[in-house]
């Protein structure tokens, strides 16, 4: 931790409630403040469950929910790939190295890189571009289209349909994670290991969110579920107001998140043992109710939520593992 201002300042920031926007310093924001976790190494995998298809390091791996066209950025974040394991892989190259892919309009997909969002049709390949200021590491899209991003050094901006920025909310160390849940929008700053809700005008409610929170995802019952990877948890929020429902542990290092609408489970990658594991969350407390061998290094995954088949990419180059959902069933 890197507290910048008196001491008196940063133990009120330290406080596991806080709002966001009561601490400041002259230089900025005068916060507790740590390096961004990452997910733990892997060691080497064998017999990963279901089909691997060969495909390049992986960093970001998401099925675009109309089509169900499986699209990756790779590690670099030059390239986004229109993978299947039938055909023939369409590579596409950014104009900028993105950092991260999110659901964007029907057949596209939104790829959040440094001072755009890169919006890429899935069906023809083609790029638009919707310019935002600063480095972009997290974009979501509401139905009516209004875009929501959040940038490296902390804002989060609004802006309509046709680009114009209707709002903008700044405090945050790094916008890193945004969810949607109804009309509530919830950040994950990495560098806090913290959970914000943004209001209309100003930051909200913070809640810490573990030792070292790294991913998030929001599930269609409003609910935020964090992977703490450093401190070995799942933690699972609820917003309007932010509350924090369910913590539990996960050991070996969790960290890739994804949810599957139609078993109601929410599956997270541990990297130090190559493995996924599913959960139920409606008890009040995570179920485990699957586990599955994967690819080395699960640093991202996703599910189809036409087919419920789950999708599991390697970060060092080790292929894309289908893990369908009838294999699913048969190995629980």
């Amino acid at each position: 931790m890197r507290p910048r201002g008196s001491v008196a300042s940063a133990l009120v920031c330290a406080a596991v409630v806080m709002v966001a926007t009561g601490c400041s310093g002259d230089d900025g924001p005068d916060v507790p403040t740590r390096p961004a976790a990452t997910a733990a190494v892997s060691p080497a995998s064998s017999n990963p469950a279901g089909q691997v298809f060969a495909a390049a390091a992986i960093k970001a791996v998401l099925v675009e929910r109309e089509t169900g066209r499986l699209v990756a950025l790779d590690t670099a974040g030059t390239t986004v790939s229109l993978l299947d394991p039938a055909a023939t892989t369409r590579a596409i190259t950014l104009p900028v190295a993105g950092n991260a892919l999110a659901q964007g309009g029907p057949g596209e997909i939104l790829v959040a890189a440094p001072g755009r969002v890169v919006r890429v049709d899935v069906s023809t390949g083609a790029l638009t571009e919707t310019p935002v200021d600063g480095e972009v590491r997290s974009a979501q899209i509401r139905g009516d289209g209004t875009l929501i991003v959040g940038t490296a050094d902390g804002t989060v901006r609004e802006l309509s349909p046709d680009g114009t920025v209707t709002r903008t909310i700044t405090g945050l160390v790094s916008a890193d994670v945004i969810a949607l849940t109804g009309e509530n929008i919830t950040v994950l700053d990495r560098r806090q290991t913290a959970v914000v809700a943004v209001g209309a005008d100003a930051l909200g409610l913070m809640l810490r969110a573990g030792d070292g929170a790294t991913n998030a995802v929001a599930d269609p019952h409003g609910r935020i579920i964090v992977a703490d990877t450093d401190g070995g948890e799942l933690l699972v929020y609820s917003a309007g107001p932010l509350v924090l429902r369910q913590r539990f542990p996960v050991s070996s290092s969790p960290y890739a998140l994804a949810y599957d609408p139609r078993s109601d489970t929410v599956w997270v990658s541990r990297t130090q043992r190559n493995e996924v594991v599913g959960y139920d969350l409606s008890t009040g407390i995570g179920v485990e109710v699957a586990r599955f061998t994967t690819v080395r290094q699960p640093d991202s995954m996703t599910v189809d939520a036409r087919t419920g088949d789950l999708y599991v990419a390697s970060a060092t180059g080790d292929g894309v593992q289908r893990i369908g959902a009838d294999e699913r069933k048969a190995g629980q």
